[in-house]
This record gives C-alpha cells, structure tokens and sequence, in this order.
C-alpha cells in the first residue's frame, strides 16, 4: 500500500493514462471481435464468397463510392466558390441553406425520391398523361432504383461535407495569390482551376472522404436502390444467410476501403499547413455579378437546396398533414420516447467519455496515451453493420458467461442482459460517435489557457478539481453542440440499430425503415420528418460556426 503511495505521488496522472487507455480498448473491443470472427469461422465460406458474391460487392461500393466523391466535389466545391467569391441575389440567405440538405438521412430522401419518380410514382405518372403514352415501352426514362439513382440522390444530402470545408478553404486564401494570376491573364475560370482549387485540395479531399465514409455505413439508401454494397452484404450473409463467420469476413474487406478514406482525411489534414498565413495577406473580396449571370449563380446555387432538401421535405410533409390522424399512433409515440431516451443516454456518455480522454491527454498524455485515444475515435469511420456485428458478439458471450455461471451457482438462467437490451444500442452508438465528442471537447479544451490551470494547481486544486472550476465553465459551449451533435446522430442512425436494437423495439430510424421497406412511404412521413427536423439542429450550429469564421473585408451582397 505504501509502495503504491509513493509511486502514485511520483506520478500523480497515474490513474488518468490507465483509464485512458482502459476506456479506448474498451471501446476497441467491437474491430477486435470481428477480427477475430474473421480469422476463426466456425464455417470458412471465403472461397465461395470470392468466387461468388464478393466481386460484385467490390465494384458496386467502389462505383457508389467514386461516383458520390466525384458529383458531391462538383456541386459541393462550386457552390462554395460561387457563395465566397460573388454577389447574387440570396447570397447571404444560401450560404447557409446550402447545408440544409445534410439535416436529410440519405435513407429517406431515397424513399422519397423512388417514391416520386419510379414507374408508378407521380411524376412518370403525369408524364404519361400529358403526353398520351399507356406504356412503358413507349418512352425511356432512367431507373432510379439503379446504381446511378443512388449516386444521384445520395450527392445531394452529402455533399454538405465538401461545401463546408471548401468555403472554409476559400475564405482562408489570400487575395494576393489571387490578383496575381489575373495580372497575369488569367480568366475567372482560370484563376479557380490554377490557383484557388490547387490551394483548397487539401480541405476538399476531407469533405470527399467524409462524404464517401457516410456512402460506406448507408444500408437503408442501397437496399432501396437495389444496389449491392458491401455493408448490404454484411447485413445478408448475417441476417439472411445466418453465416456470422462470413459477415466478419466481408466487414474486414471494409477496412480496406475505411483506412483508404482515413489516410485520405489525414493526408488533407496534414497538408492544410500548405495556406498562406502571411499578415500582409488579405481575405477575398466578393465580385457583385451583373445580368443574368447573377440570376444563374442564385439558380445554381439554390438547386442542390431544392433538389437535397425542399422537393423530398415538401413531399414528405404533404404526406405527413394527409395522414397525421393514422400515423401519430401510440406506437409512434413509443418510438419517438424509444428515440429520445436512446438519443440522450448515448450523448451524455459521450461527453463523459470523450471529456475524459480530451482531458487526460490534455494533462497527462504521452505517447500511450495519444494513441489510445486516437484509436479510440476512429470508430466513427466504421460502418454501423460492422460495428454492430463486433458489438453483439462480445456482449452475448458475456451474457451466455453470466447465464451459465447463474445456472449453474443459483440454479436459474439470468438471459440475455447486455446483448438483448438497450444497453447494446447504447454502446454502440457512443463507439460510434464518440468521435464527435471527443474532437468538439478536444477543441473546446485547446481554447483554455494553460497558466488558468496552472493557476488553479498552484492554489491547491487536484486534476479534477481544476477540471471542474476552470474548465468546464469555460467548455460549457463545446459541451453542448458536443452533446447536441451526438444527440441529433443517433436519432438518424439506421444500420446500428437494426442490428443491435432487442425483439420488437423501435426507433424513429427503423420505424421509418420498416413502413418505407413495405412501401408505405405516407405512413413512415411523420417520423422521417421527426429525424429531419432533428436534423436542423447540426446545421444550425454549422452555420453559426462558419459565420463566426467570415472574413472581414468580404464584400458584395
């Protein structure tokens, strides 16, 4: 005891670095079960997934995946140039309607849109009316349950992500850099492809990778497109095919295409620095558009909002008025309150959780430590199958560990307590999330001076005290859009909660996802447009966040 004493008085953030690292593995334990499902399945079907299913698999996701980089770092990167460089009419209204459409779950605008453009949806319907046709074979018109349909529709709620870093990016540049090729000759055109897309390619390849990352964990969007991904795969070879060992196969030939999008993110982050920070540097100025051109730089700029967000919200609060009578039934009641305690349970966790490891690496991390918590936010870059699947199978063993011993010391069976409870959703979301806690306190935590703290210890504050007196009153923003962020998160994740949700619960999400699959879209309106409500909240922050970033000596409209 008194040994332990001494060394803890030698190092008193002892205790942080152990339960830093105990909590990050802890919250690595779901990659290293399906690693280990992977490499010992009872029944070895990898031959018969590679000969068969897994190639399709392979090019379907890699064409979604290239296909939404590609449309959402077109129409994210040039709005974003048009919103930072000219003035229009609506300007300062779009700039932040341009990040609506991420409040929509690529889940729902998929049913909408199928809702309203397949054979028998209302628009081919009243196309074959004005134009007389009585058959399909009399006119084409694309299929949107096809892998272009996905790509088309999921672009339009996630490219956001790229319009968000890019106008960061372009607002961060100098004017110098600017002039100076249009002295040169340069075009409008030219000086953006020569000199302003060169210097943003750090920040946009973020928002693309983001944007590929939400592609990869979508399971309602694919399912309802008929497109064959792999996180569709996961979830078939599991649930359909009852080969769990398979599934943990499949969901490891997803990390190749996760730490693909990692480094890439990385890569971005770390090539940031390439910005001018000179002080003789001066922000853009705005060029006020004259003619028509400002009329079509409003048009262009407003179509990704219509598109993303108004045409499938308009359709679904139509629907929605129509049958609110037969859609706010008790169980929607009971989804919604489902919802809600699921949703905050997960969002106080992690703030707890991710305020801790902030803090202990704040104030005791070295090498260990960083790393640890390093690892333990990557889980917001794996999709929610595989996360599920790396969840539950740990959890039942526990439970059948327990059972077995109950049974066999007290004469009872005790069940399933973790992985047939929300316990197991919990926990899954906050694997998942955590990310966006962690990095929000992280960067509330940065903004503390350290003499403050130091301060505090001087007067004879312990770590934790100083945590409470100092910082948290001084983080008390970061923790709150932390917790709203993470809140508003998992009120639209889908793939984690079908997995992991117990017998006969449901959420908003997999409400949606059930009436939607049975194709009752107008039964399913209320809640989507529940989640997307919700959805509002993020937006609202983002657009407070880049408005607090504008540079002061923009001009124009």
């Amino acid at each position: 005891m008194t040994e332990f004493a001494i060394t803890n008085r030698r190092d008193p953030h002892l205790w942080w670095r152990v339960g830093a690292i105990c909590v990050s593995a802890l919250l690595l334990l779901p990659i290293a079960a399906i690693a280990y499902l992977a490499l010992t399945p009872s029944e070895n079907i990898w031959p018969h997934l590679v000969a068969t299913v897994l190639p399709d698999y392979l090019a379907q996701t890699a064409m979604l995946m290239f296909g939404v980089g590609a449309l959402t770092f077109v129409i994210g990167t040039s709005s974003a140039w048009m919103i930072t460089m000219y003035g229009f009419p609506g300007r300062k209204v779009l700039q932040w309607m341009l990040l609506v459409p991420l409040a929509m779950p690529t889940y729902i605008i998929a049913y909408t849109y199928v809702d309203m453009f397949e054979y028998a949806g209302p628009f081919q319907s009243a196309l074959r009316e004005a134009a007389g046709w009585t058959a399909k074979s009399q006119y084409w018109f694309p299929d949107i349950r096809s892998t272009g349909g996905a790509i088309f529709v999921m672009s339009l709620v996630l490219y956001p992500y790229v319009f968000i870093t890019a106008r960061a990016s372009f607002m961060r540049q100098s004017v110098g850099h600017l002039e100076v090729a249009r002295t040169l000759g340069r075009s409008p055109a030219g000086v953006f492809f020569t000199v302003a897309l060169p210097l943003a390619r750090p920040a946009i390849a973020v928002g693309v990778s983001l944007a590929m990352m939400e592609c990869l964990n979508d399971i309602g969007a694919v399912e309802h497109f008929g497109v064959r991904t792999l996180t569709l795969g996961i979830y078939s070879t599991w649930l359909g095919r009852g080969n769990l060992g398979g599934a943990a196969q499949i969901a490891l030939v997803m990390f190749i295409f996760v730490i693909a999008l990692l480094w890439l993110e990385r890569f971005g982050r770390k090539k940031q620095s390439y910005f001018s920070t000179s002080s003789h540097d001066y922000p853009v100025r705005r060029t006020r558009l004259r003619g028509w051109r400002r009329w079509a730089a409003s048009l262009l700029c407003f179509l990704p909002v219509g598109f993303g967000f108004a045409l499938p919200g308009g359709l679904l609060l139509s629907f929605a008025l129509a049958r609110f009578g037969d859609a706010a039934t008790p169980a929607f009641a009971d989804a919604v309150i489902n919802t809600l305690v699921l949703a905050s349970f997960a969002a106080a966790i992690a703030v707890l959780i991710g305020l801790f490891l902030a803090y202990a690496n704040r104030i005791a991390g070295n090498l260990a430590v960083r790393m640890a918590v390093r690892m333990a936010s990557v889980g917001y870059a794996i999709p929610g199958t595989v996360l599920g699947i790396g969840i539950l199978v740990p959890l039942a063993a526990t439970d059948n560990a327990v059972s077995r011993f109950a049974e066999n010391t007290f004469g009872f069976s005790t069940g399933l307590i973790l992985s047939g409870s929300i316990a197991a959703i919990t926990f899954g979301y906050v694997v998942r999330f955590l990310a966006i806690s962690h990095g929000n306190l992280e960067t509330g935590l940065q903004r503390v001076t350290p003499s403050l703290a130091a301060a505090a210890r001087t007067l004879g504050r312990t770590p934790v005290g100083a945590l409470r007196d100092v910082h948290l009153p001084l983080i008390r923003p970061a923790l709150v859009s932390a917790a709203l962020l993470v809140f508003v998160d998992c009120m639209k994740e889908l793939p984690a909660t079908l997995i992991l949700r117990p017998f006969n619960f449901e959420t908003l999400s997999t409400m949606v996802y059930t009436l939607a699959s049975l194709d009752q879209l107008e039964d399913s309106a209320l809640a989507a447009l529940t989640i997307v409500a919700s959805g509002i909240i993020p937006v609202i922050i983002l657009s407070r966040t880049m408005r607090g970033k504008k540079p002061r000596r923009a001009s124009g409209r």
